[in-house]
């Protein structure tokens, strides 16, 4: 016996493929609705691979870019850094932010303080140690340099990594490493 292949086309209907490109139409388009909405619920990633975090406010809010940004140049904005501390953002001349920040924690005492415009200076109000713009001891009881934060840009976020090069300030090897 001559073995035939079957009579019987295994091909679809017409009304399965149209029931096929119906169901393919309508699962494209909630797809391409639902991607930006879930997007939009699910917050940028906190920790990148550098180690860095993105600024926030006091409350954990995320502080765009812009916001700091819209300041005056030297304007010094405090916001909750790496581990939470509160660390200094400057405003440069040309509308950037500096490369690095400043952590607001006294290495005398662990005092936290405030920057003081007109004395241009960093000035613990614990036990009188002041700090220059860039955070070198001025007067101590201090022994140390405060400790600095890398600042970077992404799209509309600032993220603060650690500090682990060389201390510009210093040429030397940062103590807090």
């Amino acid at each position: 016996m001559e073995e035939s292949f079957p009579l019987d086309s295994p091909s679809m209907s017409r009304r399965q493929l149209l029931n096929f490109l119906t169901g393919a139409v309508v699962a494209a388009s909630a797809g391409a609705a639902l991607y930006p909405t879930a997007k939009f619920f699910v917050p940028p990633q906190e920790v990148g691979e550098d180690g860095s975090i993105i600024a926030k406010d006091i409350n954990g809010n995320i502080i765009p870019v812009s916001q700091i940004l819209a300041e005056q140049p030297g304007t010094r904005a405090l916001v909750a850094g790496l581990a939470g501390e509160p660390t200094y953002l400057t405003v440069q001349q040309d509308g950037t932010l500096h490369p690095w920040g400043i952590v607001d924690n006294c290495t005398h005492l662990g005092c936290t303080f405030p920057w003081n415009p007109n004395d241009n200076q960093f000035q613990c109000p614990c036990h009188g140690s002041r700090y220059d713009n860039e955070g070198r001891v001025v007067r101590g009881p201090a022994p140390l340099p405060l400790r600095l934060a890398h600042v970077n840009v992404t799209g509309n976020y600032i993220r603060i990594s650690p500090w682990i090069e060389t201390d510009p300030r210093t040429g030397q090897k940062p103590w807090w490493v």
